[in-house]
């Protein structure tokens, strides 16, 4: 399946600008006349808004609270940390950030635990020692259905560590180089990229490489997906970090900022269409400040459900 049934968000306690992931995140900008207090209400709002249009829509959504200590100011984007694999594997990410490093948290997986089966932990963390990094979904967009892991290398996305996740889940890795309009290196797949059972949203014109975004086409073609390009100004307003998830009942629904929806053009919102229901989230101080948008928010939960227990 590639739509998740059920997702795990993050409530940021201590949501704020975070200057550890400036250098590589180009996404990220202050808001000027905000006090702390005034941005950490704004978020609040937004994420619990967020969490009541997911509900609304059908979806199981599992909602952790960030702790206080130490401050974590990304912790709203869980989905850098870990996957959650159907085979009852998780796979824990080293993380270029030190500050993002402690969103890694033992509760939430002893959590998880409690209502699903997890049989066994690979901890790629021990990398960030030797200074490399694979920022899980944010680096890697998975085609589940066709196993196959696509992935814009840069420094929050090693090379190396992408064939090693690959080779342990038995997917095959599609790796290329993309570009934003500064030409900067997009530090993660996930904003310029998005895969759903039949379709892809892709920036191909961020890959320079005419081989590489020939190969990226090509895999796209051969199993069946229709790509829907978007501009270097849509991945600005994040039109490509979306994420489909599928409900207990209804169509699949395509979540992404309202920013990002309002950047997408009739045409594409059309083609889309023709596979979920968009659902546009206001979230504009949260993918502001924090350089990150709606999918970045979403960690999926594909773990086998632990049988309920008998009363």
């Amino acid at each position: 399946m590639q739509s998740a049934r059920t997702v795990f968000l993050v409530r940021p306690t201590r949501f704020a600008f975070n200057p550890e992931t400036a250098a590589s995140n180009y996404f990220q900008q202050t808001m000027a006349g905000l006090s702390a207090g005034e941005i950490q209400e704004k978020a609040f709002a937004e994420f619990d808004a967020m969490v009541a249009a997911l509900r609304a829509h059908g979806m199981q959504v599992l909602v952790f609270e960030d702790t206080a200590e130490p401050h974590k100011p990304d912790a709203v984007f869980p989905n850098n940390w870990l996957t959650l694999h159907p085979d009852g594997r998780v796979l824990l990410y080293p993380m270029c950030a030190p500050n993002r490093r402690l969103e890694r948290r033992p509760d939430i997986l002893e959590a998880l635990g409690q209502q699903f089966a997890i049989q066994e932990i690979i901890d790629f963390s021990a990398h960030e020692q030797e200074g490399r990094f694979l920022e899980g979904t944010g680096s890697i967009i998975f085609d589940h259905v066709h196993r196959r892991a696509y992935a814009c290398l840069s420094p929050r996305t090693h090379a190396g560590l992408l064939q090693e996740v690959c080779a342990r889940l038995g997917y095959q890795p599609v790796a290329f180089h993309a570009y934003d309009a500064q030409q900067q290196e997009i530090y993660h797949t996930n904003v310029m990229m998005c895969i759903g059972a039949r379709f892809a949203v892709v920036c191909l014109e961020s890959i320079a490489d005419i081989q590489e975004r020939a190969s990226v086409v090509d895999s796209l073609t051969e199993t069946g997906h229709e790509v829907v390009p978007i501009s270097l100004a849509q991945v600005a307003s994040f039109a490509g970090n979306m994420l489909t998830l599928q409900p207990a009942a209804g169509p699949e629904l395509l979540a992404m900022s309202q920013r990002a929806f309002d950047a997408l053009l009739p045409a594409q919102r059309q083609a889309l269409s023709q596979y979920c229901q968009l659902l546009p989230l206001p979230i504009p101080t949260i993918e502001t400040i924090g350089g990150g948008s709606a999918r970045c928010m979403l960690a999926e939960v594909y773990l086998p459900a632990l049988p309920a227990p008998v009363a």
